[in-house]
């Protein structure tokens, strides 16, 4: 039976409301997390919308009996610490044990001589996993509206909106068709690993470390080859390639000539990823054959750029550092208080194509006074739709302007929007920053859940600021009253 939050207390913890948050400026993000969330648990209009969230997912279709999980409240507070701090799994398990803000904002923390909760490493992985990219985007909206409401001083003020886009990378090696039949080779040779240790009696497998030391060695002398250079340069890297496919080849033939038992599901369950790998290895050992045996070019379209994260993406925005990004391309939308109110991961679409969906979502809800983007969004049924809903609408065109647009583009207004334009990009640095850059999680679904997370962590996060500096502010006050009295 899983709650919300544990409302007995027992003797010595110390009660969420009194959790004392920290007002020095250089303090680091976690006061400021800390301080936003503290105002949502004690917020009855905030934590219900929190919870009624959390328990939809979570708890939904579950018996109301058994043993006590994890609560919700400890598994929303801990997905954002883990983001907000840009940590492992590994470093947040030893702060929910041992730091004491995050243990009182979560309401575990006891005075001293009182035992102490401790909580399992496995127990935090499971339960944060819990949460899916579907839930994170209902709390986002939540956390959008607490921060407007503390944020703006008029409940109707309009928004001025800025749109960008950035990569978000996975977690690959950069590949080469090479590299990527050793991935392949190796995980099949881990699938044998594994009948063999449930079964042992398998025949053929005795030398399966000798098949490993063969196949990495020939991968490097590829590499070498490639990356050397010196004369005769083309024999050389043909020589090691004719070598390395024979392996790979031969080691086909017996993993596909082996018979392995499937005698209950993980068997099952194993072999399909056996025969997962194996058809990478043949795909791959094409590829090289006709690259780097024959010179064809190999169209885009049929290159696989990881078999482990099968929706990365190679991306190129004509930077000069980084030249090629590997994941995929996130756009957000922020507000004139730096919020994220909208993000949207990018499913082989270009800048252009983004625009109408974002304005979709964004117009019903919110009053918008003012939007800008850079000139990958532009295209004039994308400036048309926006015009119509929105009054200052910053698109600079693509190419030359002819009169009409000069004027509108030198205009006093649309020049102080886009010079504003530019707060977006240290936005974007700031979210690469808190664990953004790179998705250290493995699979799509997981993919797009760290993403919500660390969009979810940064608004907590800025809403927290805000919410320090308003208590900086009335300490002060209090202080010059104090004195003049």
């Amino acid at each position: 039976m899983r709650k919300r939050f544990e409302q007995q207390m027992s003797l010595g913890t110390i009660p969420i409301g009194k959790t004392k948050i920290t007002t020095k400026k250089r303090s680091g993000p976690l006061p400021a997390l800390c301080a936003a969330l503290k105002e949502i648990f004690t917020t009855p209009e905030w934590n219900e919308k929190v919870f009624a969230i959390l328990e939809s997912k979570i708890t939904a279709g579950k018996k109301r009996t058994g043993r006590p999980g994890m609560d919700l409240w400890q598994i929303f507070v801990l997905s954002q610490v883990r983001l907000c701090m840009n940590i492992s799994y590994d470093d947040l398990h030893d702060l929910a044990n041992n730091h004491a803000l995050i243990r009182q904002i979560m309401g575990v923390e006891k005075g001293f001589g009182y035992k102490r909760y401790e909580f399992e490493y496995q127990n935090i992985v499971d339960n944060v996993g819990l949460l899916d990219d579907e839930t994170v985007r209902e709390l986002n909206q939540v956390i959008v509206e607490f921060g407007h409401g503390v944020f703006k001083k008029k409940e109707a003020a309009a928004l001025c909106c800025k749109t960008d886009s950035f990569v978000v990378e996975s977690n690959v090696h950069f590949p080469t068709d090479y590299n990527l039949l050793w991935d392949s080779s190796r995980k099949s040779l881990d699938m044998v690993g594994k009948f063999q240790k449930k079964y042992p009696w398998i025949p053929g497998w005795r030398k399966k470390h000798d098949w490993y030391c063969q196949m990495k060695n020939s991968m490097r002398a590829v590499g070498k080859a490639c990356s050397s250079g010196g004369r005769n340069k083309e024999q050389r890297i043909k020589q090691a390639v004719r070598y390395y496919l024979t392996k790979a080849r031969a080691l086909q033939d017996k993993l596909k000539d082996s018979k392995f038992p499937q005698l209950d599901e993980m068997d099952t369950l194993i072999f399909l990823c056996l025969s997962r790998y194996i058809e990478f290895s043949d795909k791959f050992i094409e590829l090289i054959d006709r690259r780097l045996l024959r010179g064809e070019h190999i169209p885009h379209e049929e290159k696989v750029f990881s078999i482990f994260e099968g929706y990365t993406e190679w991306i190129t925005k004509g930077k000069l550092s980084p030249n090629v990004e590997l994941g995929k391309k996130l756009a957000i939308t922020t507000d004139q208080y730096d919020l994220i109110v909208d993000y949207r991961i990018m499913e082989n679409q270009s800048d252009v194509e983004m625009v109408m969906p974002i304005a979709e979502e964004l117009l019903p809800r919110y009053n918008v006074k003012s939007w800008s983007f850079d000139k990958g969004f532009w295209h004039k049924e994308n400036k048309a739709l926006l015009e119509k809903h929105v009054d200052n609408v910053v698109m600079p065109k693509k190419g030359k302007c002819n009169k009409e647009e000069q004027a509108k583009e030198s205009h006093r207004s649309f020049k102080l929007l886009r010079n504003r334009h530019s707060a977006v990009e240290s936005n974007i640095n700031e979210l690469e920053y808190r664990g953004l850059d790179r998705c250290p999680d493995h699979g799509y679904d997981h993919f797009k859940r760290y993403i919500g997370l660390a969009v979810a962590a940064y608004n907590l996060r800025k809403i927290g600021q805000e919410l320090i500096a308003c208590q900086r502010r009335r300490q002060e006050t209090e202080r010059e009253y104090k004195a003049a009295a």
